[in-house]
């Protein structure tokens, strides 16, 4: 099987561009499709001689991580650089569990049995989840996915060093 029958023909000019020009994976923007169609990329030019460090510098890669494209293709041909299943633990919540979580955050601490409280903390809603799902998460991990499903922005850090530097 050679390289390009994996990737569609029409994907192939569009993940050149990426390739060129890797403006997005310089950001650490780019999704797993297009990952996996440097990888093949990459691939085909090592196949078809490129150098080890012709390649890593084409692709923005290492040399480490063209080696590894190379021992992959040794080992298991061209779909030894084909993406796979993401491992990793699952998520104990559903998505329609995070859906609810939106409604009991809109619904504010009262609502779930902190009488006393006027805002949500990581902790009182840490405790909001578990009496809802039964499902306990540290009061940080709570932080994330607060930020995670959009109800909360990432706060920016001033500079204790540099004042000048903070907002008026």
């Amino acid at each position: 099987m050679d390289i390009y029958d994996i990737i569609k023909t029409e994907e192939v000019a569009m993940h050149r561009q990426i390739a060129d020009g890797l403006e997005l994976e310089r950001q650490g923007m780019l999704t797993r499709d297009e990952m996996e169609t440097r990888r093949l990329l990459g691939g085909a030019d090592l196949q078809a001689g490129m150098s080890q460090s012709m390649v890593a510098r084409k692709y923005d890669v290492s040399r480490t991580t063209a080696w590894r494209w190379i021992r992959s293709i040794a080992k298991d041909g061209p779909t030894g650089l084909q993406k796979r299943k993401a491992t990793g633990r699952p998520r104990r919540l559903a998505n329609e569990q995070l859906e609810e979580l939106r409604n009991i955050w809109s619904a504010g601490p009262v609502a779930s049995g902190f009488p006393n409280a006027r805002r949500w903390t990581t902790v009182k809603f840490a405790e909001a989840i578990r009496q809802a799902f039964g499902v306990r998460y540290d009061p940080d991990h709570v932080g994330r996915i607060i930020l995670r499903i959009g109800l909360r922005q990432k706060r920016k850090h001033r500079s204790r060093k540099h004042p000048e530097l903070q907002a008026a």
